[in-house]
């Protein structure tokens, strides 16, 4: 460690006391997220809980020429997280409370360390609803769903997380505090840098707080399960509900992924075996309502779209009918999955699906596909599992390979690298499939006025 490092360390020390850690154990749990390829070597994880610790630190981290790598719930799948390279960890587990809420304005302020169930629940405590969820929901954090602008299962009906933040307070690259948008719901005053922190990996600042509105709670809602026999009729489908209902889900998964959640202990939904597997939900209000989803259901398997169904009857059922959406991840985690998180126009996703599978069993045809994600909005997870004979790295060095082949077909449907988990350093060397050499230029200059010693979360995204 350089001198220039030792005295920053003493200054933090004197900032955080025993907040600052150098200990092994810390720098293993606060220097990750769940991508493998890095080791954790941070030189100090800080754990600040105010606005001004977070300041400061950033001063200290520009006058030592030093760097910061933000660190929220830590599940992440591109490495966005991961300090491999003697950083300092910000990480906002001590930041952690509801600040306000605000029942005319259905809005809540938070700090960055909220876990999203926290808020969920706080949500649920004043009658409404916080609609962002995924799997890592009871272990991410605000700050990091902000970060990637985070997605998940209810995006068809509700929308990302861009969609739910109202306001922000962010520390810059230079230290300096920035109140975005304060709350607002309407606000025509020229750029809306909101929108800039949304989504940018921290390399822009830290979100030190943020204002998130909330939504009415959905009511009796209920699950679809259909087999359909291809992913042709999987879109006609899509269509057809959308057609008569609000929906607030339409997930997919193959046979596949329904062999794996069923071996892992899931009940079945019905005895029929079919290719692909859809799960709608939607918002039962009336009898009328039912009455509309089952016609649509009647009509799709006169047409053959639909070989076989079932729909919730209470809320165990519904839990039930998602815990075969919801646990495939899980499911086929034994078998060291190459994931990748993808998207493409929703019109444009069985071409794209098949020139994916045609592309990897090719190449590799004692790979094992496995296919699900959130096909109401585009949005695919890619799973391919490792035979159980090949060795780590020589399965790993072939999904290389196959990366580069899925995102020129990526690029080939004018699709995106990253859907929902973010660029980090995983998909960096990707960034050029989804992005022009404009648009990244236009993105490291901005990178430059708010963070021209390059102090936040270096070598994320892009390299400058």
């Amino acid at each position: 460690m350089t001198a220039l490092a030792h005295a920053a360390l003493e200054h933090l020390t004197e900032l955080l006391g025993a907040r600052c850690l150098t200990d092994q154990d810390s720098a293993q749990r606060y220097g990750v997220d769940w991508t493998k390829v890095w080791a954790p070597a941070p030189s100090a994880v800080l754990l600040p809980e105010t606005i001004d610790e977070v300041q400061q630190i950033v001063e200290i981290a520009n006058e030592h020429g030093l760097h910061l790598v933000p660190s929220g719930g830590r599940t992440g799948l591109s490495a966005g997280a991961v300090a491999a390279s003697g950083e300092l960890v910000v990480a906002f587990d001590r930041m952690n409370k509801v600040l306000d809420f605000n029942a005319y304005d259905r809005s809540v302020t938070v700090q960055p360390g909220v876990i999203t169930q926290q808020l969920q629940e706080y949500a649920e405590q004043q009658g409404l609803f916080y609609p962002v969820d995924f799997a890592s929901a009871g272990s991410s954090q605000i700050g990091g769903n902000i970060n990637t602008n985070a997605g998940g299962i209810k995006v068809i009906r509700y929308g990302m997380t861009r969609d739910w933040i109202t306001g922000l307070k962010v520390v810059t690259g230079k230290g300096e505090l920035l109140e975005l948008n304060k709350g607002l719901i309407k606000n025509a005053t020229g750029y809306d840098f909101r929108h800039l922190f949304i989504g940018s990996e921290g390399t822009l600042g830290f979100v030190v707080e943020a204002t998130v509105k909330l939504a009415r709670q959905p009511r009796n809602l209920t699950a679809l399960v259909l087999g359909v026999p291809g992913f042709q009729e999987v879109m006609k489908v899509l269509h057809a509900f959308q057609s008569e209902l609000d929906l607030t889900a339409f997930e997919f998964f193959s046979d596949k992924a329904m062999a794996h959640v069923l071996a892992h202990g899931v009940s079945r939904p019905f005895d029929t075996d079919c290719p692909f597997y859809c799960l709608l939900e939607f918002e039962q209000v009336s009898e009328q309502t039912a009455d509309q989803a089952m016609a649509v259901f009647e009509r799709c398997v006169e047409q053959g779209w639909v070989l076989d169904g079932v729909m919730s009857q209470s809320l165990q059922q519904l839990d039930q009918l998602w815990q075969l959406r919801e646990r495939i991840s899980e499911s086929i985690a034994p078998h060291t999955p190459y994931k990748n998180d993808i998207s493409v126009t929703i019109d444009k996703v069985p071409e794209f699906v098949e020139a994916v599978d045609k592309v990897v069993q090719d190449a590799y045809p004692d790979f094992e596909i496995v296919w699900f994600g959130h096909i109401g909005d585009g949005n695919m997870h890619l799973n391919i599992l490792k035979p159980e004979a090949l060795p780590k790295e020589d399965f790993f060095e072939k999904c290389n390979n196959v990366s580069k082949w899925v995102f020129e077909i990526v690029q080939r449907y004018n699709g995106s690298i990253s859907a929902e988990h973010g660029v980090g350093m995983t998909k960096k060397p990707y960034l050029g499939y989804s992005r022009s050499p404009e648009e990244i230029a236009y993105m490291k200059a901005v990178k430059q006025v708010f963070d021209p010693n390059n102090v936040m979360n270096p070598g994320k995204l892009f390299d400058l």
